[in-house]
This record gives C-alpha cells, structure tokens and sequence, in this order.
C-alpha cells in the first residue's frame, strides 16, 4: 500500500513535506508518525509508513530538515552532518514539526485524533518529547540517539513511552542503558528492550551492517500494540470479532 508525497502547514509560516499513507478503513483509526534519522524520508522510512498504513493505521512522514537541507540524503552524504547539528538546537526546532503533523492528521476523515510517535536514530527523541509536551498518546524510539539528554523528560509523563536498542549500538553505550533501566524500575509506562549483538540501524534495510530482520519485526510488532491500544474501546472489541 503505496504513500504519497504532500505539504503540511508549518505554524512558523510555509510548508513542509510530509510522505502519508492512509489505511483502506471505513472506520476511525490512531495515526503514527515517523521522526526520520538524519537521512530524512528515504526509501526505508516510507516503506515503514506503507507498512504501518497496511495494517490499518495511518502513517505520516515530515521532513524534519525542509528549514535546512530537505529531502532524503545517501548514507555517504557531507551535508547529513551540516542539517543535523548542532544536534539539540535542531531536535527543539523539529518539536514544532511533530506538532503540526498531529494537528494536520486530527483532520483526516480516518483519524480517531490518537496518534503515536515513533523516532529513529535523530528522531529518537521525538518518542519522548512527543507525549510529553507535543499532544501525542504513546512514543516508540528504536535506535535513538542522544537520548540521555532526555530522560529527565521522562519525569511526570504518564503515557506509555518504549525504547528499544541492540546493546552492540554506539549510539547506546552502558552509561546510556543503564540509566533506562533505573528509569523502568520507577515508571511503568516505560518499556525498555535491548537486544545482544544488535547494531545502530537495525530497522534500516539500506544500512546493510545493521539491518537485522528479526528485531525490526519485534519492533514493528511493539509499536502495532500500542497503536492497538489507541483504538476506540469499541473498534477494539469489532477487530477482535472480525480478526
């Protein structure tokens, strides 16, 4: 089930790109949107969306980095650096991004006005900040980055926010896990999964090193929960009926 490319009002003024793709459902249903890696919406992100959008959810993509260098960037790109950094400036910057997607997708005939947000890499942040303070029911982060920088968001948040690495991920050294897992001892809304032997990337085919086909589904199925858990009480119950 193919996406298609299309703009979303920025409240900063302009536009942005956002990749969507709606599921075939008569009903209303939860929406979930990608927070790219550095790379932006490549391939990889929309066939993630597309996926999502198959098993009856809606799907949405922005472009994090249309103020900057938009559009997707090749893995061996200079300028992936230059649109990233300096890294916590430009994460503040995006926050306004995710909101104004959420805002755009409530008025979709499809949207129940749920939606859950899941970050990779750059965007892992997003899985924290989005239900924190951006209006988003549920964060799902795989591979992030720089993510001790926010887990002290992660005091007083009551939505369920989960976070899964590969324990052989740079991006995620011991100090890094560690501290996860003494926030999960004191917050039951926070999942924290961490996988031996797993790499940076894992979800991304085109990052052929990490790729690992078993995590990313363990992952595509943790975050299909919780989108679950964003139906309607009754639409639940029609699903199970009907599934």
């Amino acid at each position: 089930m193919a996406g298609k490319d299309v703009k979303f009002h920025s409240s900063e003024g302009g536009e942005f790109d956002c990749y969507l793709a709606l599921p075939r459902t008569r009903g209303k249903v939860p929406a979930v949107v990608l927070a790219s890696a550095v790379h932006g919406v490549n391939a990889d992100l929309r066939a993630i969306a597309d996926e999502f959008a198959s098993q009856g959810y809606i799907a949405a993509a922005p472009d994090l980095f249309w103020r900057t260098i938009p559009g997707p960037l090749p893995r061996d790109d200079d300028r992936i650096k230059e649109r990233s950094q300096p890294r916590l400036e430009k994460i503040k910057t995006g926050e306004a991004d995710l909101a104004d997607t959420l805002t755009e997708l409530r008025k979709l005939p499809q949207s129940n006005a749920r939606a859950a947000v899941t970050g990779f890499c750059y965007g892992g942040p997003y899985a924290i900040l989005g239900p924190k303070r951006l209006g988003y029911d549920a964060g799902i982060s795989c591979h992030g980055s720089q993510m001790l920088d926010y887990i002290g968001e992660l005091d007083g948040l009551g939505r369920p926010v989960c976070i899964i690495w590969g324990d052989a991920d740079h991006q995620a050294p011991a100090e890094v896990l560690d501290a996860y897992r003494h926030a999960t001892l004191r917050m039951k809304n926070l999942k924290l999964h961490v996988f031996p032997g797993i790499l940076h990337g894992y979800m991304m085919p085109e990052n052929v090193k990490a790729f690992d086909r078993k995590t990313r589904k363990f992952s595509m199925e943790q975050s299909l929960a919780i989108l679950d858990g964003l139906r309607s009480e009754e639409a639940v119950r029609k699903r199970r009926r009907t599934g």
